[in-house]
């Protein structure tokens, strides 16, 4: 089952389930299917940041949001692990590795968002949800890691993320890839396509490179519009449509 099928908890009780990734979706299903009674084990492969969701009583993106204006990327996230630090401890020692590059330079590079933690992190802490290794193969009745260790198990989750479906229904090959699903465009120039189509939130940058899409497609409509108002082919332009794509 994927995450995306998930629907809740209490349909686990009392089994014994594994959920495949450890990102934020992964997080929180290993959450609700511990709260709910299942004995729940979480594959841990890559390493990953894990983050308080607030720090001093704000929540840890607008922190991050806010500090960003004022200093470079590198400083924040010094500032943001040594407040991870301090409120959620060391979790390497609980399996969790953290990598060398910080949290928002590594979502600005890859696209990768950090974990926000919601209280799954004290279920590792005290025992109630297990880290294991990645999996190296499927057994008739559960898993064999890559450590040599086989476990049975009831049901396995799926949290390995989701891909961009724009392309099934949006029929423009030039702006989309359909490999992917993103446009062709990398960023700061993904927001534009052609005639009259925009997409805001494919930049892999989370909010802020949202922001950046929206603030460009606002002075690009801004633009054509008083164009259109000092130029022959007012009516023309007046009747244009522009579409946006959000994802």
């Amino acid at each position: 089952m994927h995450t995306s099928s998930y629907k809740r908890g209490d349909e686990f009780a009392g089994k014994k389930v594994l959920v495949v990734g450890c990102g934020n979706s992964g997080m929180e299903v290993s959450l609700d299917l511990c709260n709910n009674g299942a004995a729940t084990s979480m594959v841990v492969r890559d390493k990953i940041h894990v983050l308080p969701r607030e720090i001093l009583g704000i929540s840890t993106f607008g922190l991050s949001v806010f500090l960003l204006k004022w200093f470079p990327i590198k400083w924040v996230d010094a500032l943001l692990l040594i407040f991870s630090r301090l409120i959620l401890g060391n979790i390497e020692k609980y399996g969790l590795r953290r990598p060398k590059i910080g949290p928002l330079q590594i979502k600005c590079s890859t696209g990768k968002t950090p974990v926000l933690d919601i209280g799954t992190l004290k279920k590792i802490k005290n025992g109630e949800i297990k880290v294991v290794p990645a999996i190296h193969c499927f057994t008739e009745d559960g898993v064999e890691f890559v450590n040599g260790c086989r476990e049975d198990f009831d049901a396995v989750i799926f949290a390995t993320g989701y891909k961009s479906n724009v392309p099934s229904w949006l029929k423009e090959e030039e702006f989309f890839s359909e490999s992917d699903g993103f446009p062709r465009k990398a960023f700061p120039h993904s927001w534009r396509g052609k005639n009259g189509l925009y997409a805001t939130g494919f930049t892999k940058r989370g909010l802020q490179g949202t922001s950046y899409d929206a603030a460009m497609i606002a002075a690009d409509i801004a633009r054509r519009w008083t164009k259109s108002l000092a130029g022959p082919t007012a009516a023309a332009d007046a009747d244009h449509h522009e579409t946006y794509i959000a994802n």
